[in-house]
């Protein structure tokens, strides 16, 4: 145990007092909050932060995507909406012909506001989903980046043939440890 050399290298030093950390070697507490902070702000910077460039035009797409379907759901409910109120009061609406035919019945005007609203309010929660999401994960992520994580360490499944039992085989686990 005391043979080990720290790989945080930090030391305390006494000022008046109190005792101040400073920080030395490749960990940086704040980085996780940093990440997280950025990606508060503007979706996809804590990614960037990260240096992770790849993620961050996913969780754009992903994001623009549910923003898309719920400004299209809303426009719709909003015009099924209109129509609805206009056909109640006796008025004429875009789904009425000139002769006074309707195109869309006041049944499937009801039913199309209720599914065009639960479609709106869906898009809406996965946009609030994906956006702690990628929050988490940036913040996740920088806790990673700090740890060493090269393959002296594995875990690998195995199989384990038995020469006795050769139609059932084993699954067992290999834990590989280099020092």
């Amino acid at each position: 145990m005391f043979g080990q050399k720290d790989s945080l290298n930090v030391e305390d030093i006494k000022i008046k007092g109190k005792i101040k950390v400073e920080k030395g070697g490749v960990y940086d507490a704040l980085a996780p909050s940093r990440a997280a902070f950025y990606s508060a702000i503007f979706p996809g910077m804590g990614q960037v932060y990260n240096k992770k460039y790849w993620k961050a035009p996913i969780v754009w797409g992903a994001m623009g995507t549910s923003i898309y379907y719920y400004l299209h759901n809303n426009k719709e409910y909003k015009r099924y909406r209109t129509a609805y109120k206009l056909r109640k009061i006796g008025l004429q609406d875009e789904f009425t012909l000139d002769d006074g035919t309707q195109v869309i019945s006041l049944q499937t005007l009801e039913t199309a506001q209720d599914q065009l609203k639960e479609n709106r309010d869906m898009s809406l929660l996965t946009t609030v989903i994906l956006y702690v999401l990628q929050i988490v994960e940036a913040s996740v992520n920088a806790h990673l980046l700090q740890f060493n994580t090269d393959d002296n360490l594995s875990f690998k499944p195995t199989f384990v043939n038995d020469p006795l039992y050769v139609d059932a085989p084993k699954v067992g686990l290999t834990i590989k440890y280099n020092f």
